[in-house]
């Protein structure tokens, strides 16, 4: 009876630890991104997401499975402010494009210079492989995974902290 007794307090003792191990997050998780629109254009190094959503989903793998969401609005300074932006290390991202009476057009690009007009955003491509429709209906754009600029050392790492709280 003493010793099952001693092992029980032994394992509610030990229990805490386990379940805080399984509580920390990764040093740096990666995040991937995702636009939709109703409608895509391509034209001079130019796509143009037109409609595209007011919010860009965000997510992370094992072991963090973080997942939250942003104003498009919010996601463009990511170019531009902190030491890690992507301005130093442009994304990849695939571009899906629904086409009428075709297969969809699935390529891969690099990402530069977005700008938001309106519910219109436009970034500069650069193609990696396939062919990116001039025009197209409804289209996914998954933005690579990234480390940075999403890391707890940089600006936008203050904003994913706010973002999965709320």
């Amino acid at each position: 009876m003493k010793k099952t007794a001693g092992l029980l307090v032994a394992c509610l003792l030990a229990a805490p630890a386990v379940f805080a191990a399984d509580a920390a997050p990764a040093a740096n998780p990666q995040f991937m991104f995702v636009q939709s629109a109703k409608a895509a254009s391509y034209h001079d190094g130019k796509l143009t997401l037109k409609g595209v959503a007011p919010a860009t989903v965000f997510f992370s793998d094992r072991p963090d499975r973080i997942v939250g969401h942003m104003t498009t609005a919010e996601f463009i300074p990511f170019w531009s402010q902190g030491q890690d932006s992507f301005l130093k290390d442009n994304p990849n991202a695939s571009l899906s494009v629904f086409q009428a009476n075709a297969e969809p057009a699935v390529v891969e690009v690099t990402l530069k210079n977005p700008q938001l007009s309106g519910a219109d955003l436009t970034y500069e491509v650069t193609l990696l492989s396939g062919k990116v429709p001039e025009q197209g209906a409804e289209a996914t754009l998954f933005i690579d995974i990234i480390g940075m600029p999403l890391t707890p050392y940089s600006y936008a790492g203050a904003g994913r902290r706010y973002y999965r709280r709320y």
